[in-house]
């Protein structure tokens, strides 16, 4: 079994990482350090809110509680989305975590603003347009979130909610093709990134608190934790199906179960055999069976996409490269008119002023034009 599902791992140590719990007798350390600019998401925990830090500039997004966490099964599940940033540390697919403290007994946790929103917001709007994501969009969201799940499985943890709000998207501008290449190997100006994790739990020793039920795996439901990894990976498949513009997945009842026996939900477009059948496979009902994320980075289907991602990124690229010349051509040209066109009016002014210099060389009087003028003489 390979590292990155998680099991006959070493115990992982956490970091030397201090979270930062104080009680907030002093000055808010939320309002004197940071700017509030608009509130983003709310949820069960709570709220977040899309902040300036006024030391830095940087925008964050800060999740606040909205009731007393002290004692609740909510404290622990902040505790643990703290802890578990602490441990993984920095990943390109995964939201980065930056602090936590507590005021007034809430707990406030600043994490990476992602300014895309969450694929949620992405599905929600294709839906209302009757539009989903493209079989080459959907490769791409599947290698990059699984590129995140490999690094958590790798540290011997398992995220246990993977869903549509919390896959949260980066978008970024490509200045060259350089400047975008991931650890996967995949070029992109999107970037997905698994965040929230208040319900990461140990693979090896996991106390788990089961997600949403529309995409949880039955062997969870069943008190089977003997392959979580392998959770995380249906978890994923569902999560793309619901990109590819799918009916809502089913909470309970024979639709649900249909989908925990292997069945794929009906897909409102044609995808390729190759990509349904590696869906089908990560929906297996023996967990064994499926795919780990490591597999999935690995797999034809989805490193082809990644070869087509970026090509096709290279191209647009290109093409933006040749729209930008032909519009600096233009500007030169117009500019280079324009100065003609001036020189052409300068040099008109300059003969007409000539002209009319030489047909009058006397001066012409406005007063007294028919009386001759008149010569003194002063002899001394």
């Amino acid at each position: 079994m390979e590292a990155s599902d998680g099991e006959g791992e070493e115990e992982v140590v956490p970091p030397s990482k201090r979270i930062t719990m104080m009680e907030s007798n002093m000055m808010s350390r939320y309002a004197s350090e940071f700017l509030e600019l608009e509130k983003i998401g709310c949820g069960e925990f709570g709220a977040v809110f899309k902040c300036v830090k006024r030391l830095d500039g940087c925008i964050y997004a800060i999740k606040r509680s909205k009731k007393p966490l002290a004692g609740s099964v909510d404290e622990q599940n902040a505790l643990r989305e703290v802890y578990a940033h602490a441990v993984l540390g920095q990943h390109p697919h995964v939201v980065r975590y930056y602090s936590a403290w507590a005021e007034d007994d809430h707990m406030l946790i600043q994490n990476e603003y992602c300014n895309g929103g969450t694929l949620s917001d992405v599905i929600a709007e294709n839906y209302r347009r009757l539009s989903y994501l493209s079989e080459l969009e959907l490769k791409d969201l599947l290698l990059q979130v699984a590129g995140g799940l490999k690094y958590i499985h790798s540290t011997s943890l398992v995220h246990m909610d993977i869903k549509p709000s919390n896959i949260f998207i980066s978008r970024k501008s490509v200045p060259s093709c350089d400047d975008c290449e991931e650890e996967d190997g995949l070029t992109t100006s999107v970037v997905y990134k698994i965040g929230d994790l208040g319900h990461v739990t140990r693979a090896n020793n996991p106390q788990v608190e089961e997600g949403d039920s529309r995409y949880l795996a039955n062997e969870v439901l069943q008190e089977d934790y003997s392959n979580l990894t392998k959770a995380d990976v249906f978890a994923l498949a569902l999560t793309v199906i619901s990109a590819s513009g799918a009916e809502p997945l089913p909470t309970n009842g024979d639709k649900w179960h249909e989908i925990r026996q292997g069945k794929l939900p009906p897909i409102p477009q044609v995808l390729s055999q190759d990509f349904l059948g590696l869906l089908k496979l990560m929906i297996h009902p023996d967990p064994s069976r499926r795919p780990s994320a490591s597999d999935l980075i690995k797999h034809p289907v989805l490193l082809t996409a990644a070869r087509m991602s970026a090509d096709q990124l290279r191209i647009e690229l290109n093409a933006e490269k040749f729209k930008n010349a032909l519009l600096q051509k233009e500007l030169k040209k117009a500019q280079l008119a324009r100065a003609a066109a001036e020189e052409k009016v300068l040099s008109t002014d300059r003969v007409l002023t000539r002209s009319t210099l030489q047909s009058n060389p006397r001066t012409t009087r406005l007063i007294g034009k028919k009386i001759n003028r008149s010569v003194s003489l002063t002899i001394y």
